[in-house]
C-alpha cells in the first residue's frame, strides 16, 4: 500500500492536502473510525476532494481504526484485514508517506496524550515475539477461535512424523495417569512403543473374543497381564474402540482420531473455577454490584460440566465421582446472601460447592465489606495462598484443570495454576479495555476510580500464561471486518510512563477457542410447550405488569393490551437501558404499537452504592420525566429468580411481543439466548456476541445502539407486519429456538471444554520447556510491575 500511496501523491495531490488539512483543522489529536470516515465524506462532497474517491487514498481510509495528529504529521493505524495491523505517516506538506514500526507508532502517541517527556525513550517495553517463534500460529482468519483443531493437525502431523518422537511422547504421557493413587491405562509391563504396539494388539483380540458389555471385573486380570489399567472403558466393546484409535495413531495418525483419542482419556477429575469479585451466592445476589451474567454463566457451566465428567468417567470405566469448586470472596456483610458462607453446596449438582474465601488486609484482617471489581487488586495475592490450601483441602487434592473468570479471576487462576502445575484456561466474559474510550492511553486519568494499570497488565499476564483461552464469540478474539475485537485490542497499546506493549497478544494464536455458554433448557423452553410451563406464576406476572405503581416499580400501563418490549440488564451505562428508553420515547409511532417494561436495577437511586448505576438510574427518571412515560412504560427494580424470569419471557411471546437488547457492547449476550430459546423474536445490538447469535431477519434482528431513531423504527416495522400477518411473528419466533437448540447449549459446551482440557492437557505436557522462558518473562512483569502498583493502592 505504501508505494500506491507514493505513486498517487502526484495526481491527488490537492484533493490529499485538503483532507489531512481537514483532520488536523479539528483539532483533535486522535481521530476514531468513524471520525475519518465522517471527514472523508465531507472532503470528497466537493471537487477537488471527490477525486480521492475509488481510489487508494479511500481505501486507506476504509482499513485506518485511528489516527494520531499533530502536525504537519498524521500518523494512521490500519488493519488491512482481521489480525494484520501496519502503521503509516504522513507529512502533511511534503505528503510523503511512510510505513513506522510498531514502536514509534505508540511512542507518537505517548507524546501526545502525555506531552513531551524523557520517559518515552525509556519506557518499560513488554514485547512477546521473542517467545513465538517456535510456537505453532494460525495463518487463516477463518481458523480464529479454533486453536484445538489446529493443534490436532499440528500434533498428528508433526509429533508423529518420525522427528520429535512422538510416538514415545504418548506412551510416556499414557502411563502418567492415575486417580486416587490407583494406576490407569498403561501399567509398567509396558516399557516402550513398540511393546505397547503388540500389546494392543494382543488386548483388541482377546477383547474381541468377550462378550461386548463385559466389563473390567471380566475381562481386567488378562488385560493387566499384557500391560493395561482401567481407563480404555467401560465395556469390553470399548475399551477394544479406544485401544483401537491407539493403533491407528501409531500406525497413521489423524487429527480427528487423535481428538477422539484425547477425549477418551481420563485426565479431568477435579475442576477449580475461579471468580473472587462481586456477590457469588445462587440467591438474591443478580443486581447486586458486580454481580451478574458471570454468575449465571459460572452456575450453569459447573452443573454442564459435572454431567460431562460423570459421563466421561463411566464410559471410560473409571470409579470415581467428579469434583468441582468454585473459589470466591467471602464478604462478611453479605447483604442477605449467603456470600459470608465458607462452604455452600450447588443446588443441581451432586459434589459440587463454592469455596469462599476471604479479602484480608496486609496485616492479616480480613476485610469486612464488598469492595468494587475495579479495587480487588492488592488482596489478590494474599487470596491465592488462602485459596490454594482451600482446594487442595475441599477437592482432596491438586485440580486437574483451573479456569478463571474475568480479569481478577483469570490472574488468580494463573499464580494457582503456576504453584500448582496444572492446566489453566482463562475466560474474560468481558475486557474493560474495549468498553472505555483511550482507557489504556489516559489511564493516569482514570487511576483512581478504575486502576486500569493494574487491570491491563493482568490481563496480559493472564493471557500470555494460560494454557488455553475460552471465548464465547469470534468477534471477542477478532471483531469483524470493520470493529477490533476485544482481544485483539492488546495487540498493541500503550499507557504512557507505566509500558508500552508492541506485541501483547495474536489473535491467531492457538490458544484461542470460541466455545459458547448455553441456556438451562429446564428454566428457557418455548412458550408453545404449554405442559412445562409454570402457570401458577401468571398472577405474579401480571402484577409485575401492570399492578400499582409502588415501591420498586415505577410506570403503570394504560393500553394493557398492547404488545410488550421486554429488556432485562443491569443498570449501568453500557447495557443502555436509558438509551432503549430515549429511543422509544422519541418514536411516536413505536409509542402507539407497545408498551415498553424495563426490569433491572433500583427504581430508587438512594439504594444504589455503584456510582455508575446510580448515575443511569437519575437519568431513567429523567427521561420518563421529559417524554412523560407513565402511563407506557414499567420499570421494574428488582431481582427476577429464574424460574419468574423465564415464565416472564414466555408471558411476553404469547402477547406477541419482543425482547430487546440495546447494549452499547455486549461480549456474549446470555438474555439473548435465553429469550430466544423462550420463542421469544429478540432484537439486540449488532456490537459484540448478538451479531453472531442472531442471524439478521431470520432469527432475530440487529439494531445499531448508536443508531437509536432506525432501531426503533426496526422494531416498529416488524411489529406492524405481525399485526397484519401473525406468521411472520411465528416464523421468527420458532427460527431463534431452533438457532439456540443447534449452537447454543450447555451440553456442547461442556463436551468441547473437557475435549479441549484434554488436547491443551496434552500440549502442555509435551512443550513445557519451551513455555519456561515466557514464564520467567511473565514472572519478571508480575514483580517489576503488577505487584507494585497493587502495593501503592494500600499505602
Amino acid at each position: 500500500m505504501i508505494e500506491r500511496l507514493r505513486a498517487a501523491v502526484a495526481e491527488l495531490r490537492d484533493a490529499l492536502y485538503l483532507l489531512l488539512r481537514h483532520y488536523l483543522a479539528q483539532d483533535k489529536p486522535f481521530l476514531l473510525r468513524s471520525d475519518l470516515a465522517e471527514g472523508f465524506d465531507e472532503v470528497t462532497a466537493d471537487e477537488p476532494g471527490a477525486r480521492l474517491r475509488s481510489t487508494v487514498a479511500e481505501e486507506m481510509i476504509g482499513m485506518a481504526q485511528e489516527a494520531s495528529l499533530s502536525g504537519p504529521w498524521v500518523y494512521f493505524a490500519l488493519r488491512p484485514r482481521i489480525g494484520r495491523w501496519l502503521y503509516l505517516r504522513v507529512h502533511c506538506e511534503t505528503l510523503h508517506f511512510d510505513e513506522v514500526p510498531t514502536e514509534e507508532y505508540l511512542v507518537f502517541k505517548e507524546r501526545l496524550a502525555d506531552g513531551e517527556s524523557d520517559e518515552g525513550a525509556w519506557s518499560f517495553e513488554v514485547d512477546f515475539r521473542p517467545f513465538l517463534r517456535h510456537y505453532p500460529r494460525l495463518r487463516e482468519v477463518h481458523s480464529i477461535g479454533r486453536g484445538g483443531e489446529f493443534l490436532n493437525r499440528r500434533l498428528a502431523g508433526k509429533l508423529f512424523s518420525g522427528t520429535d518422537g512422538g510416538p514415545q511422547q504418548l506412551f510416556r504421557f499414557l502411563s502418567l495417569h492415575t486417580c486416587q493413587g490407583r494406576q490407569l491405562m498403561i501399567n509398567r509391563r509396558i516399557t516402550g512403543v513398540d511393546e505397547l504396539s503388540d500389546a494392543v494388539r494382543s488386548a483388541r483380540d482377546l477383547l474381541a473374543s468377550s462378550p461386548a458389555e463385559a466389563e473390567w471385573d471380566e475381562v481386567g486380570e488378562d488385560l493387566r497381564a499384557l500391560g493395561f489399567e482401567p481407563g480404555w472403558g467401560r465395556t469390553a466393546k470399548r475399551m477394544r474402540d479406544t485401544l483401537g484409535l491407539l493403533q491407528d495413531i501409531l500406525e497413521a495418525p489423524d487429527p480427528g482420531i487423535f481428538e477422539s483419542l484425547l477425549a477418551r482419556i481420563p485426565m479431568v477429575f477435579r475442576i477449580a473455577i475461579i471468580s473472587p469479585h462481586g456477590y457469588f451466592g445462587q440467591d438474591n445476589v443478580m443486581g447486586l454490584p458486580d454481580t451478574g451474567g458471570q454468575v449465571v454463566y459460572i452456575l450453569d457451566q459447573v452443573r454442564a460440566l459435572e454431567l460431562e465428567m460423570r459421563q466421561r468417567l463411566a464410559d471410560q470405566g473409571v470409579d470415581f465421582e467428579p469434583e468441582i469448586a468454585v473459589v470466591t470472596r467471602l464478604i462478611p456483610e453479605n447483604r442477605g446472601t449467603t456470600s459470608n458462607q465458607p462452604v455452600e453446596p450447588i443446588t443441581g449438582t451432586s459434589n459440587a460447592r463454592i469455596i469462599r474465601v476471604p479479602f484480608r488486609t496486609a496485616s492479616g484482617e480480613i476485610v469486612q465489606h464488598w469492595i468494587s471489581r475495579f479495587a480487588v487488586w492488592p488482596y489478590l495475592e494474599r487470596f491465592v495462598l488462602e485459596a490454594e490450601k482451600e482446594i487442595l483441602a475441599g477437592l482432596g487434592g491438586r485440580p486437574d484443570l483451573i479456569i478463571g473468570n474475568y480479569s481478577d479471576g483469570n490472574l488468580v487462576g494463573t499464580l494457582l495454576a503456576q504453584r500448582l502445575g496444572v492446566t489453566h484456561c482463562t475466560i474474560a466474559h468481558a475486557l474493560e479495555k474495549s468498553k472505555y474510550l483511550f482507557s489504556d492511553l489516559y489511564w493516569k486519568h482514570n487511576e483512581d476510580s478504575h486502576h486500569f494499570s493494574c487491570q491491563f497488565v493482568a490481563d496480559l499476564i493472564s493471557m500470555n500464561a494460560a494454557d488455553f483461552i475460552i471465548s464465547s464469540t469470534f468477534q471477542e478474539v477478532a471483531g469483524d471486518g470493520s470493529g477490533v475485537g476485544q482481544y485483539e485490542s492488546y495487540t498493541s497499546f500503550t499507557m504512557p510512563g507505566l509500558l508500552r506493549v508492541v506485541h501483547g497478544l495474536d489473535v491467531f494464536d492457538p490458544r484461542f477457542n470460541i466455545v459458547s455458554p448455553g441456556v438451562d433448557p429446564e428454566t428457557y423452553f418455548p412458550y408453545s410447550e404449554d405442559e412445562r410451563r409454570l402457570h401458577g406464576l401468571s398472577g405474579e406476572i401480571e402484577e409485575l405488569l401492570f399492578g400499582p405503581d409502588a415501591d420498586g416499580t415505577r410506570g403503570n400501563l394504560a393500553a394493557g393490551d398492547r404488545p410488550i418490549i421486554l429488556s432485562i440488564a443491569r443498570m449501568d451505562r453500557i447495557k443502555n437501558l436509558t438509551g432503549l428508553v430515549e429511543w422509544f420515547g422519541e418514536n411516536e409511532r413505536l409509542r402507539t404499537l407497545a408498551n415498553l417494561v424495563i426490569v433491572g436495577g433500583n427504581v430508587n437511586p438512594d439504594e444504589s452504592s455503584d456510582e455508575e448505576e446510580h448515575a443511569e438510574i437519575v437519568r431513567m427518571h429523567e427521561l420518563i420525566d421529559h417524554y412523560q412515560l407513565d402511563g407506557e412504560v414499567r420499570w421494574v427494580g428488582r431481582l427476577l429468580e429464574r424460574s419468574l424470569a423465564g415464565e416472564l419471557y414466555r408471558w411476553v411471546a404469547d402477547h406477541r411481543g419482543v425482547f430487546v437488547q440495546p447494549a452499547l457492547f455486549e461480549a456474549f449476550g446470555l438474555t439473548v439466548i435465553e429469550a430466544m430459546a423462550s420463542g421469544l423474536p429478540t432484537f439486540a445490538t449488532r456490537y459484540g456476541g448478538p451479531a453472531e447469535i442472531i442471524e439478521d431477519g431470520a432469527s432475530g434482528f440487529h439494531i445499531d445502539p448508536n443508531r437509536g431513531e432506525a432501531a426503533a423504527d426496526r422494531i416498529a416495522s416488524f411489529l406492524e407486519s405481525c399485526a397484519e400477518d401473525e406468521r411472520h411473528w411465528l416464523d421468527i419466533s420458532r427460527a431463534a429456538v431452533d438457532r439456540v437448540e443447534a449452537r447454543y447449549t450447555w451440553k456442547l459446551y461442556a463436551s468441547k471444554l473437557m475435549t479441549l482440557s484434554r488436547v491443551y492437557g496434552f500440549w502442555r505436557y509435551i512443550t513445557s520447556l519451551e513455555r519456561s522462558e515466557v514464564t520467567a518473562y511473565l514472572q519478571a512483569l508480575y514483580n517489576l510491575r503488577l505487584r507494585p502498583l497493587t502495593r501503592a493502592m494500600e499505602e
